[in-house]
Parts: structure tokens; sequence; C-alpha cells
């Protein structure tokens, strides 16, 4: 009676089977199946290693057999194969049952579930492993992130000056863009506010033409010369004008002109200028450089840069003024202009300044800083060129690259 206690205490808390002395399974309890996954059905008849794991080498179960065929008792911890492939692992322990004769009857093996534990303690040794590794490599990880944190701080100034810039620039173009607007009507206003005094002008000179007609001198002559050139200065005021008005206008044809001919039309404006303050245009020119743009605009900026001359002649009281001006092709696909005086250059201090609107050294009588900065726009706007400028011998260079124009859009002039 108090055997079957024993024995129902013993299965009830452990893992417990039987095999013959094959290793064929004669008996298992229901802690065995539970942790197994198999039923007693599929294990009785069966050899005990339907739950061997593949992982455990051979060697093992060599031992475990030499041991218990000795008839010593084998413990051991043994890692195995449930149905569903999982694995779980148990202390063992194996004893072989003599008979009477003391010869082997049949072995019993009573286990114990250490699954938890194992994992538990693998789960440790892995976080130890990490540990240790983080801890070989943690000063090396300091040294980087030092350095890194020197560099950060070694370019923390200039990303931010960067910065800065970025936003000043942006404030700048909005600046311009606020002025282009006001521009744009300002020069509107202009338009309007000319064209009648113009056409009064106009009317006034016919009038004057009428009344000297009748009477032919060589003094008249002379009058009816300044006559026409009058005229063509109010004709080319006016186009100016008109073109201006349209200079804001995204959707405004563009042209194909000869430069020969803008220069020709700028001409007719400071013709008299040069000749009244003693100043020599030396032009070199090729016939026929054909660019595409607005003539009127083009004729403009030669004009301001003439106008500029003259104003730093009369400024620095220059002696022998003289303005070389050649035209010429450059690789077959651009036309450079490049206009050269000897009235004393520009202040380096300012030379990277001058084409900012606004921005003059003249009294305010003489200038609006407007000159230079409306060339620049109209060549690279316009005409999608270039205009730089440096200081050369005693003068300044401002040189202009504009594109030919194509064979199919040569212009006849």
């Amino acid at each position: 009676m108090r055997l079957a206690e024993y024995k129902r205490a013993i299965e009830q808390s452990n893992i417990v089977s039987k095999t013959d002395l094959d290793g064929v399974i004669t008996f298992v309890n229901d802690e065995f199946c539970k942790i197994s996954g198999y039923s007693k059905d599929e294990l009785i008849g069966k050899n005990h290693n339907i739950i061997r794991h593949p992982d455990v080498p051979q060697e093992v179960f060599k031992k475990l057999w030499d041991t218990i065929k000795s008839k010593k008792t084998y413990i051991s911890t043994v890692k195995n194969l449930a149905k569903d492939g999982t694995t779980f692992y148990v202390n063992t322990t194996v004893i072989p049952i003599l008979d009477e004769d003391d010869n082997i009857d049949e072995f019993i093996a009573i286990r114990y579930d250490i699954t938890r534990n194992v994992f538990l303690t693998k789960s440790l040794q892995q976080k130890e492993e990490e540990l240790e590794n983080l801890n070989s490599t943690l000063e090396d990880r300091v040294v980087q992130q030092t350095k890194e944190l020197r560099e950060l701080n070694a370019t923390l100034e200039k990303r931010v000056q960067e910065e800065v810039e970025k936003n000043r620039d942006k404030d700048r173009v909005l600046f311009q863009q606020a002025r282009l607007a006001s521009m744009g009507e300002m020069i509107g206003n202009i338009a309007h506010q000319w064209r009648q005094p113009l056409s009064e002008l106009g009317i006034i000179l016919y009038k004057m033409k009428k009344i000297y007609k009748k009477h032919v001198t060589k003094s008249e002559i002379d009058f009816y010369e300044s006559y026409d050139g009058a005229k063509k200065v109010i004709k080319k005021m006016s186009e100016t004008i008109e073109d201006f008005r349209n200079f804001f206008n995204p959707h405004r044809p563009s042209e194909a002109f000869s430069i020969k001919s803008s220069l020709d039309d700028a001409m007719l404006v400071v013709q008299s200028t040069l000749q009244r303050h003693e100043i020599e245009l030396k032009v070199k020119i090729q016939d026929n450089i054909c660019i595409k743009g607005y003539m009127s605009e083009f004729s403009q900026v030669l004009i301001n840069m003439i106008n500029n001359s003259k104003d730093a002649f009369i400024q620095q009281k220059t002696d022998n003024r003289v303005i070389n001006l050649e035209i010429r092709k450059f690789d077959d696909n651009y036309a450079i202009i490049s206009f050269r005086d000897n009235a004393g250059g520009i202040d380096k201090d300012i030379i990277d300044k001058i084409f900012e609107p606004y921005f003059t050294t003249k009294h305010a009588s003489i200038g609006t800083g407007l000159g230079l900065y409306m060339s620049r726009m109209i060549i690279q706007n316009s005409m999608h060129g270039t205009i730089t400028v440096e200081n050369v011998d005693s003068g300044v260079c401002f040189l202009i690259k504009v594109l030919v124009c194509k064979e199919k859009e040569r212009c006849d002039g």
C-alpha cells in the first residue's frame, strides 16, 4: 500500500518512462505525454529515440547506454525534441532495474522540466556577451563620438553663418522684387507723363520748320539738319519709353537685330554729348553680327555705358578722353562686346556693388543708381547673356557676352 503511494507521488511530480533492454518504450506517464506532445498510444512500443534531438552528439547516447548497461545510474541534462518541433530540456536520471538474479530487467527514467531555466540562462549569457562587447567597444565609441562632437562644434559657426547668409539672400531677392514692381509702375507713369510733352515738342519743331521753309540760306540748312536730328532723338525717346513700359511683360516677343544697327541708334542720342565733352569713341566692329532680344533695350545699354564713362571723365577731370568699343564674334556662338575707357577705373571696394539697384557714387542730380542695374537685367533676363566688369590699365572694361542668332533667325541689317 505505501509502495503504491510512493509510485503515485513520483508519477504525478515527475516525467516518468520505462523501456525494455532495447530501448523500446513500455510505459509513460501523463507528464511525459504533456511535455513531448505525443499520446501514450503514439509512444508505447516505439523506441525512446523518438524524442531525440538531432543536435545532440551520438557520443552522448553511447555514454548513456554504456553507463546503464553496466548497471549504473546515469544522470545528465538532456536536450529533447517534441512532436511539434519545439525543444525542451530535462534533468534526467536513468536507473537500471535488476531481477532476483541481478540481471537487468528494464530501465526507468525519471525527469523534470528545466526548459525555462535553460532559456533564461542562455538569455542571460547572451546579455552578458552583449555587455562585454559593449564594454570592449565603449572606449572606441566614446572617442568617435567626441571626435564627431568636436567637428560639429568646429563647423557650427560656419553653418550658422551660411544659414544667415541664405536668409539675407532671400531678403535681398524679396526687396529687389518689390523694387522691380515699384520700378515698373514708375516707368509706366513716366511714359504716360512724357508722351504728351514729346508730342507737343514735335509739333513745335514742325511749326519752326514751316516758318523757315520759304527762305533757304546756309544757316537755315544747318537749322534743317538740327531739326531732323531733334526729330530723330524725339522718336528714339518715344520708342525707348514704349519699350521700357513693356520691360516687365514676360510675354513680349523678342527680335533678331544687328549690333551695328543698335549702335547706330545709340549714337543718335549720344553723338552730341561725345562732341561736347571732347570724348573720342573708337569703334571696331565686325559687320552683320546678329543677336536676339530687344534692339531698343540693347541700345540703352550702350548709351548707359557711354554716359557712365562721360560722367567718370568729368569727375576725374581726365585729359585725352577715349572710349574703345570692340564688337566681335567668339567661337561662332557668341558675340563679345568690349567697352573700355581711360577714366581711372572703379574703387576696388565698391566694384562688386555697381550692378546693385540704387547704388551710385554720383550726386543725386546726376544719377539714380539704376543704369547699370537695368543694363544687367537687360543682358541677363532679356538676352540670356552675361555682363562683367574689371579695372584695366587706367580705366575700366565692361565685357558683355550674348548668343548670336541661328542661321534661320538672321536679321537683314
